[in-house]
C-alpha cells in the first residue's frame, strides 16, 4: 500500500539550478510512495531572451548562443532526472519546453490534468519587480491544483533516500 494517496498525475518543475534538483528528487520520492504518474518538464524562458535582446544587453548571436546553452541546460537536467527515477524504479516522462515559464507549466498541468504541480523553493525577491516577474509565485497563483513547494535540501535528501 502507498505510503501517500495516489494523487493521480504529477507535474514538477525542473529549473535547471539546485532548487530544480530538489524539486525532482522529491517529486521522485512521493511518486514512488503515491503510485502516481510523474511528469517533469523544464522551460526555456523565450521571454527573457527577448527581453534581453530588445534592451540591448547582447546582440541577436549572443542571443541564439544563450538559448542553445539554456537548451543544454533544460536537457541535462532532464535527464539527470530520469537517471534519479530510475535508480528508484519511477517511470518519469520528460519534455523541455519553450515560452513565458509560468504559462508553459500551468498549461501542462491542465493538458496531463495534472492533480498536483511540484515546484522547488521560491527564491526570496530583491526587489518589486523581481516579485512581478516571479514565474513560480506566478505559478502558485494560477494553478489549479494543489502547488507543493520543496525546501529543506536535508528532509528532501532523507526522504529521497528512504524511497
Amino acid at each position: 500500500m502507498p505510503a501517500f494517496p495516489n494523487f493521480g498525475k504529477t507535474l514538477v518543475y525542473v529549473e535547471t539550478n539546485e532548487r530544480g534538483l530538489e524539486a525532482a528528487r522529491y517529486a521522485i520520492a512521493f511518486a514512488k510512495r503515491s503510485g502516481g504518474e510523474l511528469h517533469a518538464v523544464a522551460v526555456i524562458n523565450e521571454r527573457i531572451l527577448e527581453e534581453l535582446t530588445r534592451a540591448r544587453v547582447f546582440l541577436k548571436e549572443e542571443g541564439i548562443d544563450l538559448k542553445r546553452d539554456l537548451e543544454e541546460d533544460g536537457r541535462r537536467y532532464l535527464a539527470l532526472m530520469e537517471r534519479l527515477a530510475q535508480e528508484k524504479g519511477v517511470a518519469v516522462t520528460t519534455e523541455l519546453l519553450r515560452g513565458v515559464v509560468h504559462r508553459e507549466v500551468l498549461d501542462k498541468a491542465r493538458e496531463i490534468n495534472a492533480s498536483l504541480i511540484i515546484l522547488g523553493e521560491i527564491e526570496e525577491s530583491l526587489s518589486r519587480k523581481d516579485i512581478t516577474f516571479n514565474e513560480s509565485e506566478r505559478i502558485v497563483c494560477d494553478a489549479r491544483c494543489p502547488v507543493l513547494i520543496v525546501k529543506g535540501r536535508r528532509l528532501v535528501k532523507d526522504f529521497f533516500d528512504s524511497a
